[in-house]
């Protein structure tokens, strides 16, 4: 008669006590909801070992198992450290009555190396598959997150742009009766002023349009770089000399680009804008600095500005919806000029040191 035959017909003589004795050691809550399955599922794996050492059985019957027990554990919500151990409690109590089977370890090496195999393949394949159980239960939760937190966006955006719409209708009169003033008494004291904050104001409401607004037909033109500039830094001036910011102008060619003009105007006049903004926190002097260059089958646009450095996990989430480091900002301009500049085919992005915070624009030079 084989050792292995010996041990087996013993394992099974005294399987009820080798798994009480397992058992009796094992880490197992009182709450587990799958208690009762322990004995059994131990009871199991044991004759899966016994079958494996006379050769009568394949890996899947080990892997069924494995993703029983898997699937038990993630229900009891388990720690799958513990399994790993009581599973080694398991296998050292087989372990315990090889000595009486063998005179050598050279006897006893080949039921060793069987066990270990059984064993070993039971904690990877339950392990394994606890391990994606768990990170799909952690996916669906999260998409499901992301769904209800993507219809509030979705509520709220609905909910301002009917607000901003409503809000539209009087501003546009209000600019409108500015502008009969004007004509009325050009001579009237901040009829300026008043007009600029209320372009700036209606700006801001492009900005929250430009989210919830669906794409319409629209005509891709060539215009000149350099008037846009123009335009944005006269827009600016009021603001520019209030701020004490100094602009230095950096065009030293003559490029067209192909877009969509107001809305890369909205980009410009929006990075302009967080650019003044940032610079009255400066107490020496203040300094705004853009640039074009004509790189081959690219146009690079480079705006930076002297003022505080931004950290870096706020440079990670800049160009995130409703992201912002201001006390009353929107966090939504930045994340209209990603997506602008985006349907343009082209790409944003924004580096800060100690001396400066640089946002770059690249845009394709399409025919």
């Amino acid at each position: 008669m084989t050792i292995e035959s010996r041990y087996s017909s013993f394992i099974k003589e005294n399987m009820p006590t080798l798994v009480k004795n397992w058992v009796s050691e094992a880490l197992i809550s009182d709450h587990d909801p799958f208690k009762s399955e322990i004995i059994i599922n131990g009871t199991k794996l044991i004759d899966f070992t016994l079958l494996f050492l006379e050769d009568k059985i394949d890996e899947e019957q080990i892997q069924d198992l494995s993703y029983k027990i898997a699937e038990e554990r993630a229900q009891a919500i388990a720690n799958i450290g513990e399994f790993v151990y009581n599973s080694n409690l398991g296998r050292s109590e087989l372990f315990k009555h090889l000595s009486a089977f063998g005179e050598n370890i050279g006897e006893v090496q080949p039921l060793i190396d069987k066990i270990n195999y059984v064993f070993d393949q039971f904690i990877y394949y339950t392990v394994k598959r606890y391990s994606f159980i768990i990170t799909q239960d952690i996916e669906e939760k999260k998409q499901f997150i992301d769904e209800t937190h993507k219809e509030r966006l979705t509520i709220l955006g609905q909910m301002s742009a009917s607000f901003v719409h409503e809000f539209r209708n009087p501003l546009t009169s209000i600019i409108g009766f500015v502008k009969l003033l004007r004509v009325d008494h050009p001579q009237l004291k901040y009829l300026d002023i008043i007009d600029h904050e209320l372009h700036q104001l209606n700006f801001r409401i492009d900005q929250f349009l430009h989210v919830s607004k669906k794409e319409h037909d629209q005509v891709v033109e060539y215009f000149l770089i350099n008037d846009l500039f123009k335009d944005i830094t006269e827009f600016l001036y009021p603001s520019i000399v209030n701020s004490n910011v100094v602009l230095q102008e950096g065009l030293t060619q003559t490029i067209y680009i192909p877009g969509f003009r107001n809305e890369l105007r909205q980009v410009l006049l929006n990075i302009f804008m967080n650019s003044i903004d940032a610079l009255s926190e400066n107490k020496g002097q203040k300094i705004i600095q853009y640039q074009v260059a004509d790189i081959g089958d690219k146009v690079v646009i480079q705006i930076r500005n002297n003022g505080p450095k931004i950290n870096e996990e706020n440079i990670l989430t800049i160009f995130e919806p409703f992201v912002t480091t201001k006390n009353h900002g929107t966090g939504i301009g930045l994340f209209v000029c990603k997506q602008i500049i985006e349907k343009h085919e082209g790409e944003i992005k924004c580096l800060s040191d100690d001396q400066w915070t640089t946002f770059y624009i690249t845009l394709p030079k399409r025919s």
